[in-house]
């Protein structure tokens, strides 16, 4: 497989992960999205606000759509569950439609990510997605953590698409709209 291809298939699992772990926080019992937890971020609100934003921020400049750190200022923090989920999801629809379009050739193109007074950075797409996507691994396992002291199981997230577990997540896949078969064309 190619590095395009498997950045396809990463920004797929990425999509899996998340509408896995949003389908648990969706069930939790009222207070429980926002209420103090020990973890990096005082709550999974404020842990799953903070992907979001994140996410929003190195898809612009992977567009280079010029936002930069106005970004963060520009981005307002969702306090309902489900309404976060409709916009993390738009997103994970965003980075799918995005890795679609690349070739191997473009990752290696660097596109310039806007630090603010830190300067102006240009970086690789193929650095700049593995970041995004260790970024997203390492706060869904921050909520995974949480969950584990409300009234909902932490779901498995350490899965990848491999063809043992083709009978186990065929459902989830036809939900979302993801092919069973590889992302690499």
């Amino acid at each position: 497989m190619m590095l395009a291809g498997h950045m396809r298939r990463m920004a797929r699992n990425n999509r899996w992960s998340n509408d896995r772990l949003y389908r648990a926080v969706l069930s939790l019992q009222p207070g429980e999205f926002e209420a103090p937890r020990t973890s990096f971020f005082p709550s999974i609100a404020e842990t799953l606000n903070h992907v979001l934003a994140v996410d929003l921020y190195y898809l612009d400049a992977l567009k280079q759509g010029g936002v930069g750190p106005a970004a963060f200022q520009q981005f307002n923090p969702y306090g309902v569950a489900a309404e976060l989920e409709a916009a993390q999801r738009r997103w994970d629809e965003d980075l799918i439609t995005f890795c679609d379009g690349l070739t191997d050739d473009d990752m290696e193109r660097r596109v310039v990510t806007d630090r603010g007074e830190a300067g102006r950075f240009p970086e690789r797409i193929c650095d700049l997605l593995a970041h995004l996507f260790i970024h997203d691994i390492h706060h869904r396992g921050q909520v995974h953590a949480m969950l584990a002291g409300t009234s909902v199981e932490p779901p498995q997230l350490d899965e990848f698409f491999l063809d043992f577990d083709v009978p186990l997540r065929r459902e989830e896949m036809g939900r979302l709209g993801i092919s069973e078969h590889r992302e690499d064309r």
